[in-house]
Order: C-alpha cells, then structure tokens, then sequence
C-alpha cells in the first residue's frame, strides 16, 4: 500500500471534508481502498496462523465505511479521516451486538497508526459476562495482561468511561473491585505509519497480535463460559 500517499489524502481530506471535494478525488480515493483492501487481506492471512479463528473473515466486511453517521450528531462532515478495519472471527460485528474481542487497525491523518486489542464499551450484557468472569477467573485476567510482551506492546488497558464505583451486585472490597469499574477491556497503541511499508506494517501488526493472545483468550472464555 502507498501510505505516503494514504496519509496525503487523509490530510487533504481533513481540510477538506465535504462531498464536493470527495468527488473530485474519488479515483484516489479508490485506489487508496483496494490497496487497503488488500493490506487487510494479507494481515488476516498471517493472523489465521495465530489465531484460525480469523481464517474466514471476510476482509471487505472488516473495512469500516468512509462515511460517517451524522444524524445525530452535531458535527455534520460526511466522511472520516481514517483508513480503519476490526477483525473477529465471523466478520465485523456491530458493536450492540457484543461480538466478543477483535483485532483493530487505524491509519490517521496525522501519520499514526493506531492497532489495539479487546472489546471497546460493550453492551451490558456483554460486560456483564465479563464482570461475572472477573470474579470467577480473576487471577487468569491479571496474569494475561501481566504478559512481559504483552506489556512491551500494549502498556496499559484503557480506562475510558471507568466507573467510579464497583457496580451494584457486584462485592465493593473484592480484590478485582478496580477492574470491575471499567466498561471497556481494550488495549491501545501507536506507531507513525510514514516511511512504512505495507509488509512492514503488517509485520508490526501480526507480532502485537500474537503478544495479546492471551487476553483475547481470557475474553473469549467469558464469552463461551456464558454462551455455554
């Protein structure tokens, strides 16, 4: 993938985000999507190995639209400045539907790529499962993220939308009382995608990937336990 010129046209595009404009660049545009396309597909298929979980993913169903949802939202601009695409085993889920861990992927308009691993604000029954899991396995949990190369990766877990205390139904003193105030287990980081190449990228992408197997395990136990 030329990403020299990904970055160009996801910065032009922030300067200039409206339909008009998109028009006038969509060939670019085009030729920037079946390269991502294609990227996507080489990174699923060094992941199958990892995980073949993933071996099935449909990598045009893993690309998220360019367009934006602006009903109702208070900024109108159409499109999203980011190239981006979420990776679980049966193809993207829509986040209500509490789909279980992916492996997510964003190239920004400032030239960062951003990967990260887990499940970001889960619907409550979803992270009702995981809270329940907490309490059952919470050693397992700790000693997943506790990972040196895990941690060389992916330092910390978000701690966005963190309650401020240990839900209802839920021990206040018990040892996993801190984790069992956050609403997303999604680890996040960043790398400058300029002077990359797609190889390269996927590369960097696949050897995170494998370092976070197990935390996307520790997810997808809870996810069986319950299903179960």
């Amino acid at each position: 993938m030329h990403l020299a010129d990904l970055q160009a046209f996801l910065s032009e595009l922030s300067e200039n985000n409206q339909r008009a404009w998109m028009a006038m660049n969509k060939p670019r545009y085009d030729i920037l999507r079946k390269e991502f396309l294609e990227l996507t597909s080489g990174l699923i298929d060094g992941l199958k190995d990892i995980d073949p979980t993933i071996a099935n993913t449909n990598p045009a169903k893993a690309i998220f639209r360019i367009n934006r949802d602006i009903r109702f939202s208070h900024d109108k601009s159409p499109y999203k400045t980011t190239f981006s695409a979420s990776l679980v085993p049966d193809g993207r889920k829509k986040p209500s539907e509490g789909g279980g861990p992916a492996y997510y992927f964003q190239f920004n308009a400032q030239g960062v790529l951003l990967f990260a691993v887990g499940e970001y604000m889960p619907p409550s029954h979803r992270l009702k499962q995981i809270r329940d899991q907490l309490i059952a396995d919470g050693d397992g949990f700790l000693e997943a993220i506790s990972q040196p190369d895990f941690r060389s990766h992916f330092p910390q877990m978000t701690s966005e939308g963190k309650l401020v205390k240990v839900p209802r139904n839920y021990p206040a003193d018990h040892k996993m009382g801190d984790w069992l105030k956050y609403k997303s287990f999604i680890a996040v980081s960043e790398v400058r995608y300029v002077g990359m190449s797609s190889s390269e990228v996927i590369d960097q992408l696949l050897t995170a990937f494998r370092c976070a197997q197990p935390i996307i395990q520790w997810l997808r136990s809870s996810h069986q336990q319950a299903s179960g």
